[in-house]
């Protein structure tokens, strides 16, 4: 198959893989797609990060947040939930003087009020992962085909929509329902590789593999 039969949201790369068409073929961006993006995830601190970082990215593109992530942590404690919800006034200068972030206050202070939001749903669920993974969508809410005009289409589901709802009566901040969305697409909640892509079967096995909190 050449790439001018390749159905529609899908690339092939120099190795020759079909892809995904949205890493565009930035080295960086591609990684992230093939090792990372969609593959199910059961760790507090890295959905914690994840959420951040998509609030981060309100206004911007998540490549401009990736090619940062590294600084992110360095600023945010990596992402340690009870570390970030320590952080007070201070912080918040520092933060705002940091270069290698998105100074932002807004989303600063919003990371810091979410961590100690966090904490107390982390106290109540056992851990973000079980709370967060007991609102896995079900096949009722899956596209029959997983092609580009189905995907790009949802960009906030039903469930992406109650979960962001759950979470502002909680307290938290920059969490809508198209930055939930993102969040569980890129954390494994849901698989949006486009079929055809070669990463989709394999996190379709990583998910059925999963042992669910």
């Amino acid at each position: 198959m050449d790439d001018e039969t390749l159905p529609e949201g899908l690339m092939r790369g120099e190795d020759g893989r079909v892809r995904c068409w949205w890493h565009g073929g930035k080295p960086d961006y591609l990684a992230y797609h093939d090792d990372e993006w969609g593959r199910p995830v059961g760790d507090d601190r890295r959905l914690f990060e994840k959420l951040c970082l998509e609030g981060f990215q309100s206004g911007l593109s998540w490549l401009t947040i990736l090619r940062k992530r590294d600084n992110f942590r360095a600023a945010f404690a990596d992402f340690d939930i009870d570390a970030v919800a320590r952080f007070g006034e201070d912080d918040v200068t520092r933060l705002l003087g940091d270069a290698g972030i998105v100074r932002h206050r807004g989303k600063i202070e919003s990371t810091i009020n979410n961590a100690r939001r966090a904490i107390e749903l982390r106290e109540e669920a056992g851990s973000l992962a079980a709370w967060f993974w007991a609102r896995e969508p079900g096949p009722d809410e899956r596209p029959a085909v997983a092609d580009y005009p189905a995907l790009t289409a949802m960009t906030k589901t039903p469930t992406s929509t109650a979960i962001s709802k759950d979470l502002k009566k909680r307290g938290w901040s920059f969490v809508g329902p198209t930055t939930v969305y993102a969040f569980m697409q890129a954390m494994g909640l849901v698989n949006d590789h486009v079929e055809g892509c070669w990463c989709r079967p394999e996190v379709e096995a990583a998910r059925a593999a999963f042992a669910r909190p």
